[in-house]
C-alpha cells in the first residue's frame, strides 16, 4: 500500500536582521539550522533520520526485477507509474546481518539529484520535527554507515526516555560513486 506524506512542512522563520539581537539569533539559527523535519526508520539496531523534503512517498515491499550485474545490495528497479525506479536494500549496503523481508519492510522512494532511488529499510517510525539545539556532531562511532554520511544525531526527548536518531545525508550517500546509481540509468 502507498501511504502519501501530507503535511511535509517547511518551517519558514524569516528572521529580520535589525535589531542586534535579533542577528545574532539569525546567526544562531543559520549555524545551527532551523527546526526540520525528519523521516525515522529503523536498520537492524538503530534508528535514523532523513530530511524530509527528499521523501516522495513510503510504500509496502514487492518484489523488484533483478537486473544482472548491479551490485549486490541493489535488489532491482519496480515500474512506478511509470518511472523505473531502482531499489537499494540499506540493510545489505550496509553488511547488517539477519535481513528479511516481512509485512513491515519499507521501502522509502527517495527524489535525490533529479532522480527517484527506493531504499529498503526495516521500518519506519514516524516524521519527527527536530531543531538545532536537538542536533549534535556525530562522535566518531563504529556504526555501519560510514562517518561521511552522517550530519549529527538528534536526541528525542519522551518522558524519561531519549532516543538517539543518526541523521543521515541520504542525498549524499546515494549518489556517492560506488553506489553507482547515478553515472547511467539502469535501464538501457
Amino acid at each position: 500500500g502507498i501511504v502519501p506524506l501530507q503535511g511535509a512542512r517547511t518551517p519558514m522563520s524569516a528572521i529580520t536582521a535589525t535589531d542586534p539581537r535579533t542577528s545574532a539569533q539569525a546567526a544562531t539559527t543559520a549555524l545551527h539550522g532551523a527546526t526540520r523535519e525528519y523521516l525515522s526508520f529503523k536498520l537492524g539496531a538503530e534508528e535514523y533520520g532523513i530530511d524530509i523534503l527528499k521523501v516522495q512517498e513510503i510504500r509496502g515491499y514487492e518484489n523488484p526485477t533483478r537486473i544482472a550485474n548491479a551490485a549486490h545490495f541493489i535488489k532491482g528497479v519496480v515500474n512506478l507509474r511509470g518511472v523505473i525506479v531502482p531499489i537499494v536494500d540499506m540493510r545489505l549496503r550496509f553488511g547488517l546481518s539477519d535481513v528479511q523481508y516481512n509485512s513491515f519492510t519499507v521501502v522509502i522512494i527517495l527524489n535525490i539529484a533529479s532522480r527517484t532511488v527506493g531504499m529498503v529499510v526495516d521500518s519506519v517510525s514516524d516524521v519527527l520535527e527536530l531543531g538545532g539545539d536537538a542536533i549534535k556532531p556525530a562522535p566518531e562511532f563504529n556504526g555501519a554507515i560510514e562517518a561521511a554520511y552522517i550530519t549529527g544525531l538528534g536526541t528525542l526527548k519522551s518522558g524519561d526516555a531519549e532516543r538517539m536518531l543518526i541523521l543521515m545525508d541520504i542525498e549524499q550517500m546515494m549518489t556517492a560513486p560506488d553506489m553507482g546509481l547515478m553515472d547511467e540509468p539502469l535501464v538501457h
